[in-house]
């Protein structure tokens, strides 16, 4: 048992090109009608299909998936909300942006206290 939730651990980085609905289900914690559901919702998630149909999700369509379960359930946006905050920063932009954890920060305290430590660096070097 414990060797089947390590492997579920380690099927992310196991160098598949490409993951279907349930795997990316079990990856992420994000049930497969969920997922259709966001599809259309946020447009650029639309992952590309086999011959069959079925969905094919790349890594970067995980980490998108990742970034919106965060969006979503952890920093309480709603989809509009989020859907606004991923258009703003861009979808690769989010991914990899310092800018959006400043934004995405949960303790508003935390926030003002790295905002400001920033600002002292700023004028430190003027």
């Amino acid at each position: 048992m414990a060797q089947r939730s390590k492997k579920r651990e380690d099927s992310s980085s196991d160098g598949k090109i490409y993951y279907r609905i349930g795997e990316v289900s079990r990856i992420t914690g994000v049930k497969p009608y969920v997922l259709r559901y966001w599809e259309s919702e946020f447009r650029w998630m639309a992952p590309a299909k086999s011959r069959s149909k079925q969905r094919l999700y790349r890594k970067r369509d995980i980490e998108v998936i990742q970034l919106i379960k965060r969006l979503l359930y952890e920093e309480r946006f709603t989809i509009a909300g989020a859907r606004k905050k991923l258009r703003e920063f861009g979808v690769s932009g989010a991914l990899e942006s310092p800018r959006l954890d400043i934004a995405l920060e949960g303790n508003p305290h935390a926030r003002l206290r790295r905002i400001r430590d920033e600002l002292q660096s700023i004028r430190a070097l003027l």
